[in-house]
Formats: C-alpha cells, structure tokens, sequence
C-alpha cells in the first residue's frame, strides 16, 4: 500500500510502482467520469470521493490487487458481475495480473452515484 503520509491522490499514486500505478490512474479516471461531480480527497489514508459531504467510493492500491471500497450489495444483474470480485460485503478487489474491468467500474460508481443522488 502507499505510503501513509500522502495528502493528495497524486502524491498516493506516485507512490507505488509503474505498473500500479498505470491501474490505479485508470481507476481514478473511471471513477471521476463515472462521478463528475464528486470531490477528491485522501480519507482513511486512501484516495476518497465524495458528494454533498458523504462519501461515495474509495480505492486502494496492493501488492497484487487494486480495490473499491464502501460498495454496496447490488440487487439483480449487477451484484452478479460484481460477485466475482468482491473480498467482502463491501469490498470489491480486481487482480492487478488482469486487464481492470472497465465498465464495471464505471457500472459500480454510477450505480453508487445513483443511489446517493436519490437519497
């Protein structure tokens, strides 16, 4: 993981090796398409994105996964493209050895969007 002092997502990023980092920037940019309007923070020593002063989505980088973090259980056919991936109720890690999902990511954060934006 990266280093604990980190204060912006940059600086988190820059912080592990290439390879990693290359996946935990494409992250970053499907999350921030998928939440236009959220705002970018460091909580919890990892990259966070918020609404309205909730938070919506985090992620982090490891040694052989990369993660979101504060997913929900989905109902129907999301939760099912989801299941494969989930570590626990509300963490979903994706092997850095396969190419990212893209448009789960992209599923996932609007799903979240969606759902904050209604409630």
């Amino acid at each position: 993981m990266a280093e604990q002092d980190v204060t912006d997502v940059d600086a988190y990023i820059a912080s592990f090796p290439e390879g990693r980092r290359a996946v935990l920037e494409r992250l970053r940019a499907l999350i921030r398409s998928a939440a236009p309007l959220a705002d970018e923070t460091i909580s919890y020593r990892m990259p966070t994105y918020t609404q309205g002063g909730a938070p919506l989505v985090f992620f982090a980088g490891w040694k052989e996964h990369v993660a979101l973090y504060a997913v929900p259980v989905f109902e129907g056919g999301l939760e099912a493209s989801v299941a494969p991936f989930r570590a626990a109720k509300d963490t979903v890690r994706f092997p850095v050895a396969s190419p990212l999902p893209e448009e789960l990511v992209t599923s996932i954060v609007t799903e979240i969007v969606a759902r904050r934006t209604a409630s």
